[in-house]
Order: C-alpha cells, then sequence, then structure tokens
C-alpha cells in the first residue's frame, strides 16, 4: 500500500524517480511495470502497479460502450493510459501528454493512495490540499453514512 507525498523533479526527459522506499516492492509486485492515466476530476494523473490497473481494466470491460457516460469513461480512461516501464535507475517515463494534461514541470509530488499514486504539480497540489482543509474546516453538512462510522 503507498502512502506519504513525496517533492519530486522531472528531468528534460519527462522521466521522474520512484522513492527509493517503493521500488522494492514494485519490482516485486509488478516487475516495475506500471501504468499511467489522468484522473478525469483532478489536474492529475493516476500512476498504478499493472497488477491493480489490470483491475480497473476488469471492471471498464463491464461497462456499456452504448450508455455515452459509461463510453466516456472508458475514452478517457482506457484513450490516456500509457505504459510505464521502471528502470534500472528506478525511474518512469512521463507520456508528454500526459504532462500536459497535469501541467507537470519541474517540480512535481508523487502521492500514495493506498493501491495507486497520484502525480501532481508542485502548485497544483498545493492549492488542492489548501482547498481540502478550507473544505473540511467550513463543512456543516452532514457526514455521508460511510464517514459517520470512520473514526481516526
Amino acid at each position: 500500500m503507498f502512502r506519504g507525498a513525496a517533492a519530486l523533479s522531472l528531468d528534460d526527459k519527462g522521466r521522474l524517480a520512484i522513492p527509493s522506499k517503493y521500488r522494492k516492492s514494485l519490482l516485486l509486485d509488478c516487475e516495475g511495470q506500471m501504468v499511467c492515466t489522468i484522473d478525469i476530476k483532478q489536474p492529475c494523473l493516476l500512476l498504478y502497479p499493472l497488477p491493480q490497473w489490470q483491475l480497473i481494466e476488469q471492471k471498464l470491460t463491464t461497462l456499456s460502450s452504448m450508455n455515452p457516460a459509461e463510453r466516456r469513461l472508458q475514452r478517457l480512461l482506457l484513450g490516456h493510459a500509457e505504459d510505464c516501464q521502471m528502470d534500472k535507475n528506478g525511474r518512469i517515463l512521463i507520456a508528454p501528454t500526459l504532462r500536459q494534461h497535469a501541467d507537470l514541470s519541474k517540480k512535481i509530488m508523487i502521492i500514495g493512495q493506498l493501491n495507486k499514486f497520484e502525480l501532481w504539480s508542485e502548485d497544483a497540489w498545493q492549492a488542492q490540499v489548501a482547498a481540502d482543509m478550507a473544505a473540511e474546516q467550513e463543512d456543516d453538512l452532514a457526514l455521508s453514512d460511510r464517514l459517520q462510522d470512520f473514526s481516526l
């Protein structure tokens, strides 16, 4: 499971080094094979170890290509999905179209999200954290049933 946030740098070729604390498990679990795609709700990318991505693909195959919303989700996630192979130095190459979607330049953030990572531009990540914190502090709405039973 992936957790935590780390600041990274993209090199001139669009490569980033996966933090060393994740490399061994990624090599053992998926031989460094990952899949990167867009997040359809946020200006970030989703980076999955291949076995986790295969679960997403299985779910996507159950959707109808005749339903416009389901077809749109398939088109966006699968149409942007790119294979990423971790090299011997623990780096992966992020495709230019994906970097453009998330406005990734030199300074980026990698955020562990249990079964995947999110990749954010550093500025967008800081803005998202500030917005999330403000929303939590101002939220007077009733919690969902699942959140009411959630304890930290």
